[in-house]
């Protein structure tokens, strides 16, 4: 069950949790993580390249112009599964690991075990598990929720937007071969490539949206308020470029 996670990086020298990586590593020998740079301005390429000496697990792709976290994943994508040996799955997973280690592990297992094609994070809010949301991101996710229900023929995705996702490796070469149209919400063309790719009813079939244990917001997160207002309206070009067929096969 080889995986390699794709961690998009942009001038995140005060938010990588170097440590928590190590132990990720050592902890998890069947995962190598594979840190891409994306045109960072500040010291990050030279911690992730000492992480690298460090760590046989651990590698770095570096993009010398910032492209954006959907072209720094798409291309972490492509290079980790066009490296021999190819993983069994890819996955893609926040810098500051506000989604804990063990539940992305545990997302892995559960693909590999019951054939998923697609493992998505999701904080949802629920007795048991600690999701640490400010009330106002709260609001903003299920508005968020909604408005990308509608555009993926009311597909009841509780949570879209969180940063770790997994994927078996022949599904990633496909869903990942072309650039996306959005950036920040490339997350929501992902399903739409699944539902034109597979179906709508495959995708309800063949991908699980898994409940964190916990999650927290970090701080110098690079997603603001007005950011909300353009991702709205990235939902109308979505909707528009993806002429998705909406009937259950």
């Amino acid at each position: 069950m080889r995986t390699t996670i794709i961690v998009p990086c942009y001038n995140e020298e005060k938010r990588l949790p170097l440590d928590k990586f190590k132990q990720f590593v050592q902890k998890y020998p069947d995962c190598s993580l594979l840190f891409v740079n994306d045109g960072s301005k500040d010291n990050t390429l030279t911690i992730l390249n000492g992480l690298a000496k460090e760590h046989q697990a651990i590698n770095v792709l570096d993009l010398l112009q910032n492209a954006g976290k959907a072209e720094a994943v798409r291309q972490g994508m492509l290079h980790a599964i066009n490296t021999h040996p190819v993983p069994d799955f890819v996955a893609f997973y926040d810098a500051d690991m506000a989604t804990p280690a063990s539940d992305l592990y545990a997302m892995i297992q559960l693909a590999d075990n019951q054939q998923y094609h697609m493992v998505v994070a999701s904080r949802i809010l629920r007795l048991g598990g600690a999701i640490d949301r400010t009330f106002i991101r709260g609001i903003m996710g299920r508005v968020f929720a909604n408005a990308a229900s509608y555009v993926l023929c009311n597909l009841t995705v509780y949570d879209t937007q969180c940063g770790a996702k997994v994927f078996r490796a022949p599904v990633a070469q496909v869903i990942f071969a072309k650039p996306f149209i959005t950036n920040w919400i490339f997350d929501v063309e992902l399903f739409a490539r699944m539902i034109i790719q597979y179906g709508l009813q495959e995708v309800y079939m063949k991908v699980y949206e898994f409940p964190l244990s916990a999650w927290r917001d970090v701080q110098g997160s690079k997603v603001s308020k007005m950011d909300f207002i353009r991702q709205i309206y990235d939902m109308y070009k979505i909707k528009k470029h993806y002429k998705l067929s909406c009937k259950k096969k």
